[in-house]
């Protein structure tokens, strides 16, 4: 029966993982409580492939506990009734622990389900997410465990896993294969921080091979030519990606806006890159340079109506627009501050001066007397606009680049 090399190399003991020092290093947090013994309640959240599962693995090898796995995209209820039925049991003596690969599958009552059992203590969990567990794990199950984060393995630890699998292969040919130079470096750079990616890669090679003796550089780009892509639309990976986006072009990062736009672009993401750069133009580079919401747009739907991959042309020339421009988030600023009075309840009457005209008549005290600023010098007279409550509100304070200083600078010398 064929058997994934993925599988045949999983690691057996903590110290032949590969990658996660900061939690299975010689003084991890994570290793210290596996040697320990006392295995709490425990989260682990990470990319695929970075060793939660064998992590795990290892875990139930070193207690006395009963070992049940389940995946959340598959298991239900009755999966849990099962195990539940087996504590207190001669085949569960000293209670189950409970591996559950994909947690953030289970719904609301399917993870409520264990809270009894994980309270006192005859059920151990062990669940697995590529998720954001703080939004898909819910509070009570969260409460009772520690997370611990897994990270995408470096490249350098990558290859060491990737040149462990070619000796693995090798070891199954009657004359094994040699490595042009790269070969095993490429793999482990394309494999996106993913060992299990690197492996598959290594074992594709060696499937591809046929009668050749050498592992050649052209077929290893090949294989992995997009293997390095970590995304998806629905996960953590999505918005990491756009926020990355937006950020650096806040940040005046060209480089760096070009990077996180070519990721987005190879994954096909036209639509949420179209929204982060219209966005950035006036969150980000605002009043600083006005000119740049029009310029975005064109860029925008342009890119829309070509499609990809032209698209990828007038996105970067929008990027590097947005990433070099002066900034200013000042109206971003004082929107919001307006806003927050809003919700605080700071409103009150408009004042009548402001009010619509088919408010003149019988019942008020007064006429409107609306001053119209076209009528007084340089288009402006001074006149209550906010409500009472709020007259003394400020809510926009001018920027520090030369278009806002240019209008507060006149607009000082006509209200003086």
């Amino acid at each position: 029966m064929y058997k994934p090399l993925a599988d045949e190399i999983r690691p057996r003991s903590l110290e032949d993982v590969v990658g996660q020092k900061h939690i299975l290093g010689p003084n991890g947090l994570l290793r210290r409580i596996v040697e320990s013994g006392q295995i709490p309640n425990m989260i682990f959240y990470g990319p695929s492939g970075t060793g939660k599962t064998t992590v795990a693995r290892i875990i139930a090898e070193r207690t006395n506990r009963s070992l049940r796995k389940l995946n959340a995209t598959t298991a239900g209820i009755a999966d849990i009734k099962r195990i539940i039925d087996e504590l207190d049991t001669l085949l569960a003596p000293g209670g189950v622990l409970l591996y559950l690969d994909e947690i953030q599958y289970f719904n609301k009552k399917q993870q409520q389900s264990l809270l009894e059992f994980i309270e006192d203590g005859r059920i151990t969990l062990i669940a697995s997410t590529t998720e954001n567990p703080y939004f898909c794990v819910f509070n009570a199950i969260l409460s009772r465990s520690t997370v611990f984060e897994f990270k995408p393995v470096s490249a350098r630890e990558a290859e060491r896993a990737a040149l462990r699998a070619v000796e693995i292969m090798n070891s199954r040919r009657e004359q094994p294969l040699t490595l042009e130079d790269g070969v095993s470096a490429r793999i482990a750079a394309a494999c996106g921080g993913d060992v299990r990616k690197a492996v598959n890669a290594v074992e594709l090679l060696f499937s591809a091979a046929g009668d050749r003796q050498v592992l050649t550089l052209e077929d290893a780009v090949a294989v992995s030519q997009r293997s390095a892509m970590r995304y998806d639309r629905d996960g953590d990976e999505h918005f990491d990606v756009l926020s990355a986006l937006m950020k650096s072009l806040r940040g005046s990062d060209p480089d760096a806006a070009m990077h996180y736009l070519a990721r987005l672009l190879e994954a096909g993401d036209l639509i949420g890159a179209c929204r982060r750069i219209l966005c950035s133009a006036s969150e980000d580079i605002g009043l600083a340079y006005p000119q740049a919401v029009p310029i975005v747009k064109a860029c925008v739907d342009s890119a829309l109506q070509l499609g990809l991959p032209e698209a990828r042309l007038p996105l970067a020339e929008a990027c590097l627009l947005l990433a070099t421009a002066p900034k200013s988030n000042t109206g971003c600023v004082a929107i919001d501050r307006a806003i927050a009075d809003i919700r605080a309840g700071h409103s009150g009457p408009i004042p009548r001066e402001l009010q619509n005209v088919h408010a003149d008549g019988t019942g008020f005290e007064r006429e409107q007397g609306y001053k119209y600023p076209h009528s007084y010098p340089h288009r402006w007279v001074r006149q209550q606009y906010l409500p009472d409550e709020l007259k003394d509100a400020r809510y926009y304070e001018y920027g520090d680049n030369k278009t806002e200083q240019a209008a507060r600078r006149y607009w000082e010398e006509i209200k003086k």
